[in-house]
């Protein structure tokens, strides 16, 4: 557990996060309530029902921050991708499949990283990220992040990250979002 102030970022492994499930939930449901994303309360579920699936699959990591009193404030989280991934089919134009090789190993997809309104801007989600990608031995973190998103785009493209194509997440009726490259090594 690493601390600054009076917040605590955790790592945990995929049992840890489903304890912890509920302060996940509370984060995402208020962070993408808001525009671009305005998620409902039929989303939130939708999200939590992939939550625990997700959270088996091999390598799966989080982070979680928390105040001093236990009160959750960010989370990120995410699982290498395998060879029958579909997130690479989601783009709009085709990548070389050089880049959209995956063997479980290559890349991290970073599924979820948010942090609730009152703690913006305060550094938390770097550290977050960077609690979430330590001692990683994956080659790459692919994202996806809604362009409205400017605070979300601008972070990434400052840690490195770079655009690689653009999606339609989630099916046909999601907005466009870009999707984001970052080579670790």
């Amino acid at each position: 557990m690493t601390q600054q102030g009076t917040i605590a970022v955790e790592r945990m492994d995929g049992s840890a996060a489903v304890q912890a499930q509920e302060a996940f939930r509370l984060i995402y449901a208020e962070a993408f309530a808001e525009p671009p994303y305005n998620e409902t309360g039929d989303d939130v579920v939708a999200a939590f029902r992939r939550f625990p699936p997700q959270a088996r699959k091999h390598a799966f990591r989080a982070a979680l921050a928390r105040t001093e009193e236990g009160e959750p404030v960010g989370m990120a989280y995410g699982h290498p991708l395998g060879p029958d991934t579909g997130w690479w089919d989601e783009l709009t134009v085709p990548v070389p499949a050089d880049m959209r090789r995956e063997d479980g190993h290559r890349t991290f997809g970073l599924m979820e990283l948010a942090v609730r309104g009152p703690w913006r801007g305060q550094g938390i989600a770097r550290r977050l990220h960077e609690t979430l990608l330590a001692s990683m031995q994956a080659e790459r973190v692919l994202l996806n992040v809604h362009p409205a998103s400017r605070a979300a785009s601008s972070a990434y493209r400052t840690w490195g990250y770079r655009k690689v194509g653009e999606a339609r997440p989630w099916g046909t009726g999601a907005d466009l979002h870009d999707v984001m490259l970052l080579d670790l090594r």
